[in-house]
Parts: structure tokens; sequence; C-alpha cells
């Protein structure tokens, strides 16, 4: 049975069932590398459309979404040989067959995703929307920050993770230098724009 897998017409789907499990064992483990910030400017009306759509506009750590996927896509390939043997006595073609299977892997995922989207509302993720970097604190790490001329910075978010960020004075003639403590107060993008310490009484929240 299992000897089908390492054919031409089955091994796209022998790998990808391959990769889910070598992906499921890195989330298993605990490495964190599923966690993507989607949140973003994915769409001027506040919602994440395609992204949306693939079940990819919420808190679903990537990870889990390309698992998924890898599983629908494996199953949906196995379904199409079995039933084009069972049809016409042979499988498909390896590249047509996975062409018509990541189709239906993308259908199914779209609902596996959405459904794991619900019934995980409890999920403990240190997912973070770029808009929770606003009102902490950061230090400059190099050059001078200047409207229009950004400059690195370091900010820890509440999980302990630190992030390097690109900022600007938040008043056009202000300029911050590298050392600095520096209070975030708004974005633009991926931009942001900041107070030095010394300028405000503003307290992290």
């Amino acid at each position: 049975m299992f000897a089908i897998f390492l054919t031409p017409a089955y091994l796209p789907f022998a790998i990808a069932f391959v990769v889910m499990i070598g992906i499921g064992l890195i989330e298993a483990i605990g490495l964190g590398l599923g966690h993507l910030d989607l949140d973003g400017d994915v769409g001027a009306d506040g919602h994440g459309g395609v992204l949306d759509w693939l079940g990819l506009g919420g808190e679903l750590p990537i990870l889990i979404w390309l698992t998924s996927l890898l599983g629908c896509f494996t199953l949906a390939g196995v379904a199409i040989q079995q039933l084009a043997e069972s049809l016409r006595g042979a499988p498909l073609g390896g590249p047509a067959a996975s062409g018509v299977a990541l189709v239906v892997g993308l259908l199914l995922n779209t609902l596996a995703a959405n459904g794991l989207a619900r019934i995980m509302p409890g999920f403990e993720t240190s997912v973070i929307s770029s808009d929770d970097l606003l009102r902490q604190r950061a230090t400059v790490l190099e050059g001078v920050a200047r409207r229009g001329a950004p400059a690195r910075a370091k900010i820890v978010d509440r999980h302990g993770q630190a992030h390097v960020i690109l900022i600007e004075p938040h008043d056009d003639a202000d300029a911050i230098p590298a050392g600095a403590t520096v209070l975030i107060v708004r974005r633009d993008g991926a931009r942001f724009f900041a107070l030095a310490s010394e300028d405000t009484f503003l307290q992290p929240l």
C-alpha cells in the first residue's frame, strides 16, 4: 500500500505529507516559528480580504495554517488519484494531479483553518499586533532619528520578546540620538513615531 506513495504519480503528496509531519514536530517542540503578525494594513476597509478568505486573517499561527494546508493537499491528491484509477485504470500525471489537488486543498483548508480559529479562542500565543507596541518604551540602537530619516530602535513586548523597529520623532524639529529611551506614540505602516522620554511624563500602559 505504502509503495504507491513512492511512484511519480503520488510523490508530490508523499513529500507534502513528510513536510507536514516536520512542521507539526516543530510546532510540538514549541520553537515558536509559527507566530506571524498578519494584522498589518492588508485592507483599507479593515478586513483582510484574501487573507480572511484563506483563514489567515485572524491569529491562527502560520505554521498551523500551513500544516493544515499540506494535510488537505495530501488528502485531496490521494483521493483524486484513487478516483482517477477507478475511472480510467491509471492515476493522473503528478503535475496535473498536484494542480487539481492544490485548488481542492485550498478550498478544504479554508474551512479547516476557519474552524480551527473558532475552536481555539483561548490559544495562548505571543502573536501581537503592531499596534500593541504603541505606548511602550523603546531604546534607539544606532544613528539619530529625524523626521524623514528613521533610526532602528529596540522594544520589548509584554511577552518579553524583543522587536527592532524603525522610529522617527513625533515632532518635526526633534532629533533622537542613539541610546535614548523613547515612548512610542503612533505608527504609520511599518514606521513608528516616538517622543523622547525627557519630553513627556507619559508612562507605558
